[in-house]
């Protein structure tokens, strides 16, 4: 059951990740859900809003703590196409996101385990759960057609 709802969230995301790509953006969508509910929506609009805080995770974490009234985001789930970098892991963790499940590994600058694992760490006071590769290859197809069209 939850590997049904994990996908269905990831398309939802995926579809985000079609909105950057139509934008000129590097294709990554997010969504936030608490109780099989959709909370925010976002992609990554770094370009557009000339902001190198704007990625998909940051823009659908301030939109869900707006809508929260809150910054903390205890028992929501962050869908990302794209596993986070460090900036959004460690905004994950300050808000309290429960889990996060990413699709596409990120080798270069993957914070959930690839680059590095900020969510393995002890020492922070907070943990959220990562789970990688949902939809991994629909996810990864979305930022290599983008790229094979830029070049």
């Amino acid at each position: 059951m939850q590997a049904e709802l994990d996908q269905q969230f990831m398309a939802l995301a995926i579809e985000q990740a079609n909105c950057a790509a139509l934008a000129g953006e590097v294709p990554v969508g997010a969504v936030i859900v608490r109780n099989g509910q959709v909370l925010a929506k976002a992609f990554n609009q770094p370009i557009g809003l000339h902001d190198p805080s704007a990625h998909a995770e940051m823009l659908a974490l301030r939109a869900a703590g707006q809508s929260e009234g809150n910054y903390r985001l205890p028992g929501t789930t962050l869908y990302v196409t794209l596993e986070p970098c460090a900036m959004c892991a460690g905004a994950m963790l300050h808000a309290r996101v429960e889990r996060v499940v990413y699709g596409a590994p990120d080798p270069k600058t993957g914070a959930a385990g690839s680059a590095l694992n900020l969510f393995a760490n002890p020492q922070i006071n907070h943990q959220t759960q990562a789970e990688g590769g949902v939809l991994a290859e629909e996810c990864g197809h979305v930022l290599k057609r983008f790229f094979k069209e830029r070049r």
